[in-house]
């Protein structure tokens, strides 16, 4: 066996799942390169490391190292720790500050940072603020890499250390070594497969009843996740369950299934062979029970004047629909409400009579959305402030307690009608906060277009108020003369009824066969055709829509080719990571710190590697607003020159550019398409496979989600 040390100058690869890896090593004083080959997870170029093997030769490459045992070792020399902290490994030390570093401490600088980390504030340009990021990378990623050695003596996938690191931090081994499938429950996109390796190899058994319980959990968390489900039929989890744990547990899974339901803190409740996370069943409960108080509470609006929408019709210059009219008359005299319809039936202009009724009653309603984008679009639409529903109820930090809705049943919001817009993206555990929170004797207003997609969390609240026939429902089907005249208007009805659309005037379909002609295509359209017809920003005025994040067309795939071909590199743009000063960029997640909200669509605007911050330009109607993120927090954006439909839902855009084609398969529905369609304002351009796109009109088959919202209203009205 040979040993050899000196620094990785190239990784040629390394598999993410095992860390089996194929890298470049160049020995000390670069006296000879050596390729070497083995397990080494987490190893990155510019590591110095110490490697031990046999040479074997490969038929194309040549002589290879085969590695047996390998480590990284820290640098000794000043070179050797200026390049150390130069790599970027560290965040916060950029090539100035490294430099800074290492003349002020020499070959102690990584003792300093380890033992002795208050004196590197002795540096200039290094405060407080920025010392306490150093320091905190530093120790991150001696722990993240104590911990890549760790999973890959189990066998575990090496990939998911830094996130495991960043939820246990140092308490991450001993935390495994206790429970291992807190992983799969506890760190975001880690699944039961990575936990149940690391189980097995810490000495739990296939048939532990701890693995059988935890299966059944997950399998129901991965029904809500994946499939939208609030709970699973009997059979259906016990057969789910089986293909996940293992054919050899099937006579035990109904055992552990019993006991899970009679443990205190089981997390698991059965009624009427429906299998509920316990979570979920009394969200249900609780929500349907609301319902009701709220249907049957004592209003102050029954004796309205019935000339009042004729009044408002009058002074507002408004011509109601017969089905407008009733939905205003119903918004007067009943408790919850359910207004539906298409493209171009005139829901905004309901809504604005709805405020124009209420206000002749001295009534100011609130109106809220589930997404910023939403909430804005109803500002606008009817002139009256309008809040995330998240913003609505408060959800924020509260000391103690981490993040939770400050309004609930103790402290109620104010307010005798609330209208919320967009209410076919809530989800069961929104609608149950809102719900909670709400006065027993409001008025609710649900506003939305049923035949869009779901809500992306599990439940259908907005389809299970209207078939539990407790609310009252109005469904607009009258398409105005002004947005008949639209053929996206027309062809999302066309689409909704089966029919394929018709290219004319403001929507069109491009055929593109090969993948590779339709990228070309849609970038050809987005960069060079579109512009010249909208006379537009391109990043302001068009949005391609993807069906999936994954594959050639996919979200991840289009956005590189759009940000290469948009905006790409050159010497005075800035990069860190992924992103480029003049990237457009979406808000991903709520963040009510910093006020953007899931999303927010904005562009950077500024970039400091060396800092490792981002500032991102958000619109705020005429004006904009600078928001900086940290490192840590870059997981909150994502480039957004294409995004998912479900990520649009809420938002509108002047122009529309959907690829339509059968790698994208699996998530070509109707209502996919439909919803896609209907976000755009002035322009729909279609591109790819005419059969694609014929399955995806045809393909009403929506997945069903499993729910009992809409039976448990009924049983309680």
């Amino acid at each position: 066996m040979e040993t050899y040390e000196g620094r990785i100058k190239k990784i040629t690869f390394q598999a993410e799942d095992d860390g089996y890896t194929i890298a470049t090593l160049v020995t000390e004083g670069e006296k000879s390169v050596v390729t070497v080959v083995g397990t080494m997870p987490g190893l990155v170029a510019g590591d110095l490391v110490k490697v031990s093997g046999s040479w074997s030769r490969h038929d194309k490459f040549g002589p290879q190292l085969q590695v047996e045992m390998w480590e990284k070792v820290m640098p000794q020399t000043r070179e050797g720790i200026l390049k150390y902290l130069s790599s970027g490994l560290v965040k916060g030390i950029g090539k100035a500050t490294a430099k800074k570093l290492v003349e002020s401490f020499g070959v102690e600088t990584l003792q300093v940072l380890e033992r002795f980390p208050e004196r590197i504030t002795e540096v200039e340009g290094i405060g407080e603020k920025k010392a306490e990021r150093i320091l905190k990378s530093f120790r991150e990623q001696r722990g993240v890499q104590t911990l890549v050695y760790y999973l890959a003596s189990k066998g575990v996938p090496t990939g998911i250390a830094a996130r495991i690191y960043k939820r246990y931090g140092a308490e991450s081994v001993a935390i495994l070594e206790e429970n291992p499938y807190r992983l799969a429950d506890e760190v975001p996109g880690i699944g039961f497969k990575s936990a149940d390796t690391l189980a097995q190899q810490i000495g739990i058994p296939p048939l532990a009843p701890s693995r059988l319980k935890f299966g059944l959990k997950f399998t129901l968390m991965q029904a809500a996740d994946d499939g939208g489900h609030v709970y699973l039929p009997l059979s259906e989890l016990l057969e789910k369950g089986l293909h996940l744990l293992g054919p050899e547990t099937a006579p035990h899974l109904a055992a552990a299934l019993q006991s899970l339901t009679e443990e205190r803190t089981g997390g698991v409740k059965v009624e009427d062979g429906r299998v509920y996370l316990t979570g979920f069943y009394y969200m249900e409960e609780k929500t349907a029970e609301r319902l009701r108080i709220l249907i049957g509470s004592e209003g102050m609006l029954d004796d309205a004047d019935p000339q009042v929408v004729e009044a408002v019709e009058r002074e507002e210059g408004l011509s109601l629909a017969p089905l407008q009219r009733e939905a205003v008359e119903a918004v007067l005299s009943k408790r919850v409400v359910v207004v539906t319809g298409g493209p171009g039936t005139g829901k905004t202009t309901t809504v604005k009579a709805m405020i124009a009724a209420l206000a002749k009653q001295g009534i100011r309603p609130v109106l809220a959305a589930p997404t910023g984008r939403a909430a804005k679009r109803m500002t606008e639409s009817t002139g009256v402030e309008s809040k995330t529903l998240h913003r609505l109820l408060e959800y924020g930090q509260v000391e103690g307690e981490g993040l939770k809705f400050q309004r609930d049943e103790d402290n109620r919001l104010e307010g005798r009608v609330f209208i919320v817009d967009e209410a076919s993206m809530i989800d069961l555990y929104l609608f149950h906060c809102l719900l909670r929170a709400l006065p027993d004797d409001a008025r609710l207003v649900l506003c939305g277009d049923i035949d869009q997609l779901p809500s992306v969390g599990a439940g259908r609240v907005l389809q299970d108020v209207i078939d539990s026939g407790s609310a009252t429902v109005v469904r607009l089907l009258t398409i105005f003369r002004q947005a008949g005249e639209s053929y996206i208007v027309k062809n999302a009805h066309r689409i909704n009824q089966g029919q394929l659309p018709q290219s004319a005037k403001d929507f069109f379909f491009v055929e593109q066969r090969a993948v590779e002609d339709v990228i070309a295509y849609v970038i050809d359209l987005v960069t060079r055709r579109l512009p010249k017809y909208l006379q537009g920003d391109p990043l302001d005025n068009i949005q391609v829509l993807v069906p999936m994040r994954k594959g050639p067309l996919g979200v991840d795939a289009l956005n590189e080719h759009l940000q290469a071909a948009l905006n790409p590199p050159s010497p005075d743009k800035r990069e860190f990571k992924q992103f480029r000063v003049g990237d457009k960029v979406m808000q991903i997640r709520n963040h009510y710190q910093k006020d953007v909200y899931n999303g927010d669509v904005g562009r950077i605007v500024e970039l400091d590697p060396e800092e490792e911050e981002v500032t991102v330009e958000f619109p705020e109607g005429t004006e904009s607003r600078h928001v900086t993120y940290q490192s840590g927090e870059l997981d909150h954006l994502t480039l957004a020159y294409a995004v998912s439909v479900h990520k649009s839902q809420g938002s509108e855009y002047p122009c529309v550019v959907f690829p339509v084609v059968f790698q994208h398969r699996v998530m070509l529905q109707r209502n996919l398409l439909y919803t896609g369609v209907t976000r755009a304002k002035q322009l729909v351009m279609l591109v790819g496979n005419k059969g694609a796109l014929q399955f995806a009109v045809r393909n009403a088959d929506n997945q069903h989600r499993y729910s009992g919202l809409a039976q448990r209203i009924q049983r309680n009205s």
